[in-house]
């Protein structure tokens, strides 16, 4: 290997001493580049060659991506981590550290899971006495979506997933917001998340693009920006304003990253709020529409909390109705992407991975490199794009299932609103804690205000002060959170992440649980 270098070194300098000599009429031009293509190859022989393995592992961590090792994901971290150890100890472990609700008991709607289970097992549709005890509406869509997907659930749909779902969708869509939606710019996706990645992979090509993301915000932004090789630019969500948006304190942390010499490339918002569970106004989302129109950056609609909401002031708007009711020519430029999914609601079906994006004023270009980009995995699973078709295409008044499919959702939602009421109040029942109300989404962000020596102890442990104090709570009680830091949050402040998913039955234990915590820590660190 030595040898080798040594001849390449020599090699090197002898094409360049050669190629000196042009200029003295010695070789041509076609000479001099021949020499100059030698020396290139030389050069690269020449330097050293990357580190392929370690400690006989090619995988070695030391020696995977860089970004990968970079990337941190909070909200299945550290805590995620030492609740499942407990867990596996035998410790009763209330995971309220994400928003996964049947697995904090909520119950899956009937109807959906009646016509899932006749296209998962369509030999049920065989059976007659099955078939008379199940509604009729019931029977008729399993047999329609079965029509609707070629060679069933079983089979690959297409990459943007089903033609017909997605037509659903865009009927939903029109329905929603007043203004038509194109189905072939619908992406079905196993997820929302995976829509959100996409979309980043398209619009970050080196660490000089940057992407908006609001602080506090949800780790999925922060990780795939960090995956991707980006740069995340985070603007501030004023807390003792409700955690509302300053459109000036946008355009400081805009020209800020423009300064360094970025190109700021799209503005994510989440409406409702996570962590924070805060409801945009109109008047909010007109300011972000027509700021983002202003700098032409891309708007990412985070809106999978949609029908969330806990108040009666601020309903769900989507950023495409407000855009529309616009206008003019932001109407017909802007670049909207939004997302949903079937993960959250009074559906709660995580574990069938449903979501979508819609893709406004994308270039035709882009979404057939984005539809490559989809045919990779091939297909989005077809129970998750059932699971979207029974979201957005509900059973209609006179329908077998209507009253009883509207009684679970409204029981769903009023249980959740009551949720949301006891554990805010609960929170602000502590010493040194204030939280705003949960106005929609499933999660309260309390702020702890911690006495100076648990922030000294948590120094000495090599903790952030807010993951010594989660890491505390559930050693003692059980209840898994998720540290403030790791959503990002003013310099000095410290916060909690925990749903408002435990059931109605339980969750003022958990308050009570919490509430002895909170005292004994208050009077071990006074």
């Amino acid at each position: 290997m030595a040898l080798r270098r040594r001849s390449a070194r020599a090699l090197v300098y002898l094409c360049r001493g050669f190629e000196s000599f042009q200029g003295l009429g010695l070789h041509g031009p076609k000479s001099t580049l021949q020499l100059r293509g030698l020396a290139a190859l030389a050069q690269e022989a020449f330097e050293e060659a990357p580190q392929n393995s370690k400690d006989g592992k090619v995988l070695h961590p030391d020696l995977i991506n860089d970004d990968m090792r970079r990337t941190v994901y909070a909200v299945r971290g550290e805590l995620m981590k030492r609740g499942e150890e407990l867990r596996k100890a035998g410790r009763d472990i209330i995971f309220t550290n994400i928003g996964n609700p049947q697995a904090l008991g909520q119950k899956p709607l009937s109807f959906n899971r009646q016509v899932q289970a006749l296209l998962n097992a369509p030999f049920l549709l065989e059976n007659q006495k099955i078939v008379a005890e199940l509604p009729e509406d019931v029977v008729a869509r399993a047999k329609q979506i079965m029509t609707k997907l070629p060679g069933g659930v079983g089979a690959y749909q297409d990459s943007r997933g089903s033609p017909f779902i997605r037509q659903e969708i865009a009927d939903f869509l029109q329905e929603r917001d007043g203004y038509p939606a194109n189905p072939e710019h619908i992406f079905i996706t196993d997820g929302a998340s995976p829509a959100v990645r996409m979309c980043l992979t398209a619009l970050i090509r080196d660490s000089r693009d940057a992407i908006l993301v609001p602080i506090p915000q949800y780790p999925l932004y922060s990780a795939s920006i960090q995956l991707q090789g980006g740069s995340l630019l985070g603007y501030n969500l004023n807390e003792e304003q409700g955690w509302s948006m300053n459109v000036e304190d946008l355009r400081a942390r805009l020209q800020e990253g423009r300064d360094n010499g970025m190109a700021v490339r799209a503005l994510v918002f989440i409406n409702p709020g996570n962590p924070t569970g805060q409801c945009l106004s109109y008047q909010n989302l007109k300011d972000l529409i027509q700021f983002a129109g202003e700098e032409k950056l891309v708007l990412l609609a985070d809106e999978v909390y949609q029908t969330n909401i806990y108040q009666d002031e601020r309903p769900f708007i989507s950023a495409k109705r407000v855009l529309n009711d616009i206008g003019g020519q932001m109407a017909k430029d802007l670049e909207l992407v939004s997302f949903h999914t079937v993960s959250k609601g009074v559906i709660g079906e995580c574990g069938l991975r449903g979501g979508y994006m819609e893709l406004l004023n994308i270039h035709p270009g882009t979404i057939e490199e984005m539809y490559k980009i989809a045919s990779i995995n091939l297909s989005p699973n077809t129970m998750g794009q059932v699971a979207l078709s029974l979201m957005v295409n509900e059973p209609k008044p006179g329908d077998a299932s209507y009253e009883k499919h509207m009684e679970e959702k409204g029981t769903g939602l009023a249980s959740l609103r009551r949720r949301a009421h006891i554990m805010t109040d609960g929170f602000n029942s502590l010493e040194g804690v204030s939280c705003n109300f949960t106005e929609g989404a499933m999660y309260s962000f309390p702020r702890i205000r911690l006495p100076l020596k648990a922030l000294e102890a948590a120094q000495e442990a090599g903790k952030p002060a807010d993951t010594f104090y989660c890491l505390a709570l559930l050693e003692a009680t059980g209840i898994s959170t998720v540290p403030g830091s790791g959503f990002g949050q003013e310099e000095g402040t410290y916060h909690i992440r925990t749903t408002i998913l435990p059931p109605e039955e339980s969750i003022k234990e958990v308050i009570a649980r919490l509430t002895k915590f909170h005292e004994d820590f208050m009077s071990k660190y006074r």
